[in-house]
């Protein structure tokens, strides 16, 4: 590699960590198909001091959601489950009866898996609603520190807010309403679970940690693999936080850079599953969120698929040098990891900060801008 490019890289990553708040970074790169291969860490990972490495594993938020729409395709492709099918032909009406009500009509069974991977169901995110007399969860993990909840504990908090944003939308329409919830991904993790009757671990375990090699992605209370270093602190601005058990409701994993890389390529490819031609069909269709203030969900201008999200600038905002797209997803602490089709570049990175959602969103084009200059070079 050209000395300049990494100098440029290190250099990116010591200015992100002089942010308000950010105490670690975490990047890595790699092309597709060529020897181009960088990573690199700044900052602590715990709050002892603990210097951050590339190979220190991290929460990565709802880039998990990317696994989790793999196994539902996987699934589909199998033919265990059908994602234009109703969520009520796999998951108990004691679940999700009433979860989708707008005045007398229940739309609940109009919901399909289709709706939930895309985010056109209508549900509200489970994490940010409550009643006038009680916190949302998120606030409650902000402020009151760890806890446990089950899907059930989701649903009813879903079920008794009755806040849905729109009706389901019509499968077949060109361009459908979507808006981000946590509480689409939910009901799919409870498919995954109905449908196979095991863990959400032991079936990542057996479709996609065995067969890609991955041994240091896991789920909290579980235990990787291969031999790990304490995963990286989470923070909320200055304070760190603590919160095993929720993390482990919520479902989200840990993992490491070098892991999440090997993961997207075998995605990126189609590797992944049975037939290649599926990660086309996650790409297919694309809808782009509405301006939003969600504390954990993105906005205008992400575009999303089935279970994976478009990243590019308007045409106007970069008029003279526009920006190559990326593909993949991002999570609320401020984790990423996308596929640059232009470039062919994987890369993968964390900081591991509650309030730092949108950093991908600045971060990865400066990325960008400096690959494009090594290429053209």
């Amino acid at each position: 590699m050209k000395p300049k490019l990494e100098a440029i890289l290190k250099q990116s990553l010591q200015d992100l960590v002089k942010t308000k708040h950010i105490k670690h970074a975490v990047l890595a790169i790699e092309s597709m198909a060529g020897p181009f291969k960088w990573s690199g860490a700044e900052g602590i990972a715990q709050p002892d001091g603990t210097a951050m490495t590339p190979e220190t594993p991290f929460c990565i938020a709802s880039v998990t959601k990317l696994f989790i729409a793999a196994t539902i395709l996987k699934l589909h492709e199998q033919r265990q489950i059908s994602i234009d099918e109703s969520m009520a032909a796999y998951l108990p009406d004691s679940l999700i009866k009433g979860l989708h009500r707008i005045g007398t009509v229940d739309y609940t069974k109009k919901i399909t898996l289709r709706h939930l991977l895309e985010h056109s169901s209508g549900l509200p995110d489970y994490l940010e609603i409550h009643t006038k007399d009680k916190k949302s969860i998120f606030d409650i993990v902000i402020e009151e520190g760890d806890r446990s909840w089950s899907i059930q504990d989701f649903m009813d908090i879903v079920r008794e807010v009755n806040a849905p944003l729109f009706a389901p939308q019509p499968l077949e329409a060109r361009h459908k309403k979507v808006r981000y919830s946590d509480t689409n991904y939910q009901l799919l993790i409870a498919i995954i679970k109905e449908v196979t009757s095991q863990s959400l671990h032991k079936v990542f375990n057996e479709m996609i940690y065995e067969p890609l090699g991955l041994k240091q992605t896991f789920h909290p209370g579980t235990s990787p693999s291969g031999s790990i270093s304490e995963v990286a602190t989470l923070w909320y601005k200055d304070q760190p936080l603590n919160i095993p058990k929720a993390l482990a409701s919520f479902g989200d994993l840990n993992s490491t850079v070098g892991d999440l890389l090997i993961f997207l390529r075998a995605l990126i490819s189609g590797m992944i599953f049975d037939d290649p031609a599926t990660i086309k069909f996650m790409c297919r269709e694309w809808n782009r969120f509405g301006f939003s203030l969600s504390p954990v969900g993105p906005g205008w201008p992400i575009e999303y698929g089935l279970g994976i999200m478009r990243f590019r600038y308007p045409r106007f905002l970069t008029p003279l040098n526009p920006l190559p797209e990326v593909i993949g997803h991002t999570g609320v602490s401020g984790s990423w990891l996308f596929y640059c089709p232009s470039l062919e570049m994987l890369m993968a990175g964390d900081v591991s900060q509650i309030t730092a959602g949108g950093v991908p969103f600045q971060f990865v084009p400066k990325i960008i801008r400096s690959l494009q200059s090594y290429h053209k070079n």
